[in-house]
C-alpha cells in the first residue's frame, strides 16, 4: 500500500491542496513541498526520479571503493515536480563499520537536507559561510565550496550553494565524514547519459538511515 506524502520539515501529514489553497499544507509549518515515501534503490526508482525532478540529483563519481547507492527521496507533487532530490549510498566507513551518506539538492526553504542533518529549521541557518569553506567539490569543472554545519548530533553535514539551489552532504556516523576527502567529483544523473555510454551506478539493499530519518511522524 502506498504511503500519504509528509511534511519535509518534521514527518508530519501534512492536508492535500483544496478549494482555498493550491499548496499542499503542514498544521506546524504552513504550504510545504509535500516528502513521498522513501523510494527503493534501483534502476527504475531513479528513472521515476529523473523523470520528475527539478532539481539536481546528486551523485559522487566515481564512487569510493565499495560504496553502493541505497535509495532515494523527493519533495514535491506533480504541479511542481521534485523540488528537492536525495540519494543514500552505503559503504565501508574510513574508521570502520558501515558508514552512509546522503546528497541533497533543494530550493531554498524545502527542509529535506536539514532534516536528515538532524536540524529544527528548513536551511543551514544564521551565519553560515561567513568564513573560508571546510570542502570543495567539483562539477562540470566548477568548485563547490561547502561549509561544515553544526548538527549538534551523531552526524555529520556540509552544505553549499550550486546551480542556484543548496547541496548537502550529510554522513551518518558522524566519524564518516573523512570521507569528504574523496568526494571529489559530483555528477548530475539528470546528464548521465551525455558524453557517450550512460552512467549505470551500482544499487545496494535499501538504506536504513534514509527510511529512519524521513520517516513520517503519526
Amino acid at each position: 500500500m502506498k504511503s500519504d506524502p509528509s511534511c519535509p520539515r518534521c514527518g508530519r501529514a501534512v492536508h492535500p491542496p483544496g478549494l482555498w489553497s493550491s499548496a499542499w499544507q503542514c498544521d506546524a509549518h504552513g504550504p510545504v513541498a509535500p516528502l513521498n515515501p522513501v523510494r527503493t534503490p534501483g534502476s527504475g526508482s531513479l528513472e521515476v526520479l529523473l523523470d520528475f525532478t527539478q532539481v539536481p540529483v546528486w551523485l559522487p563519481w566515481p564512487l569510493p571503493a565499495g560504496w553502493v547507492v541505497t535509495g532515494f527521496a523527493d519533495a514535491g507533487d506533480e504541479r511542481s515536480g521534485a523540488l528537492g532530490a536525495a540519494v543514500a549510498l552505503s559503504g565501508p566507513a574510513p574508521l570502520g563499520g558501515v558508514g552512509e551518506l546522503a546528497l541533497v539538492a533543494e530550493d531554498p526553504g524545502i527542509g529535506v537536507g536539514a532534516r536528515l542533518a538532524g536540524l529544527d529549521g528548513p536551511d543551514p541557518g544564521t551565519g553560515f559561510g561567513s568564513g573560508p569553506p571546510d570542502a570543495k567539490v567539483r562539477y562540470d569543472g566548477h568548485d563547490i565550496a561547502l561549509w561544515s554545519v553544526d548538527t549538534g548530533g551523531g552526524r555529520a553535514a556540509y552544505a553549499g550553494e550550486a546551480m542556484a539551489d543548496w547541496l548537502w552532504v550529510v554522513f551518518s556516523p558522524a566519524d564518516a565524514a573523512v570521507l569528504i576527502a574523496e568526494l571529489t567529483d559530483l555528477r548530475d544523473l539528470r546528464d548521465r547519459h551525455d558524453g557517450g555510454a550512460a552512467l549505470e551506478p551500482p544499487f545496494g539493499a535499501p538504506s536504513p538511515f534514509l527510511a529512519a530519518a524521513l520517516k513520517p511522524v503519526a
